[in-house]
């Protein structure tokens, strides 16, 4: 089976990972390693007018990029759903 290599962003590791609740942590992180190997897993949703995937994990999103011919999927943000969509 093929994976595809993770790329957490600077922000996501030192800023969005650790504003996550710890009960909710570990789910969204299980979430991110399975995107490894399906990175468009069902329930997930392109957004409109930007190259990026959600994938809803409780109250939090999970904003990522997809580069199919360089095998790479780019999370870029994790955030609650209120403010995910704020930039």
């Amino acid at each position: 089976m093929v994976s595809y290599n993770l790329i957490l962003n600077k922000q996501v590791r030192k800023k969005d990972l650790p504003r996550v609740p710890t009960k909710t942590r570990q789910r969204v992180v299980d979430m991110i390693e399975k995107l490894q190997v399906n990175p468009r897993p069902p329930g997930v949703e392109k957004l409109t007018n930007r190259e990026e995937y959600k994938l809803r994990s409780g109250n939090y999103r999970i904003l990522y990029v997809v580069d199919d011919p360089k095998r790479t999927v780019e999370i870029r943000a994790i955030r609650h759903r209120g403010e995910a969509y704020k930039r």
